[in-house]
């Protein structure tokens, strides 16, 4: 009697069953058991017969796991992330805006497939604007030419598609870290004068100065941190961190330039 009343009690602490929240996410029991293994994932309760079982907030923070799998991140970083920023909500908001940004992005595409094919169909020529709307292969390529000169844009163009795939995921690896770093500083209340955030900018720095253009002076570096906090396209590659993370660059990175480190 007293196993059938545990098992009642562990369904009622944890409603969600593995096969049914496996079905629901779109993944396998077995990516949810090593999950567990690997403890980014527990589960809430072990039900009869050894099946893992989930809570709903279990739930929430598979979701979180799935967005931040879409942006990239390793599964080691995605639990750093994860117990670094215990605010779900605010975590969520911030991954809220980035889908819309991505749905206005899709819808753009897809209307600009569908002009494509109507096009095609009828005869008609077809327009750049039209055809590439939503693409945005190039979608910083204004601001670079605009700051800095139509060279710098091509360099930049030229450096990274001649570099590997080991290279490129280096390259983006370290923008992930240093943007935990941002998140880490943020959360800590050190200001961008500590020794924290001087660490995080020349960091930073030194991450910038490996891509080909003009050089990182002072008034670019100050630029540039600008960027990350008054774009939202560039916020967004630090804020997944956690709230506060694309401020709190800004702020060390000023802090760097006022100081003469740059």
């Amino acid at each position: 009697m007293s196993d059938r009343t545990d098992s009642a009690a562990s369904a009622a602490k944890a409603p969600h069953g593995i096969a049914a929240v496996a079905r629901s996410a779109g993944v396998s029991s077995r990516t949810l058991r090593h999950y567990d293994a690997i403890g980014l994932l527990p589960a809430t309760a072990v039900g009869e017969g050894g099946l893992r079982r989930y809570d709903d907030r279990a739930l929430v923070r598979l979701q979180r796991i799935l967005l931040l799998r879409g942006l990239g991140l390793g599964l080691a970083e995605i639990a750093e992330v994860l117990d670094g920023e215990q605010d779900d909500v605010t975590a969520l908001r911030a991954h809220v805006a980035w889908l819309e940004r991505e749905r206005d992005r899709l819808a753009r595409q897809l209307a600009a497939v569908r002009t494509t094919i109507t096009r095609i169909e009828r005869g008609d020529d077809m327009t750049a604007q039209d055809t590439f709307d939503g693409f945005d292969q190039t979608r910083f390529k204004q601001e670079v030419e605009e700051r800095w000169g139509a060279e710098a844009w091509q360099r930049g163009q030229e450096w990274w598609t001649s570099k590997d795939a080991a290279a490129k995921d280096a390259f983006q690896a370290e923008q992930r870290a240093i943007a935990r770093d941002a998140a880490a500083l943020a959360a800590s209340g050190d200001g961008p004068t500590s020794a924290a955030g001087a660490a995080l900018a020349r960091r930073q720095l030194t991450w910038l100065e490996q891509a080909p253009g003009p050089a990182v002076t002072a008034e670019r570096f100050r630029t540039l941190a600008d960027m990350y906090v008054h774009d939202e396209r560039f916020t967004h590659a630090y804020e997944w961190a956690g709230s506060g993370a694309a401020r709190a660059l800004r702020d060390a990175m000023h802090a760097l330039a006022d100081a003469g480190g740059v």
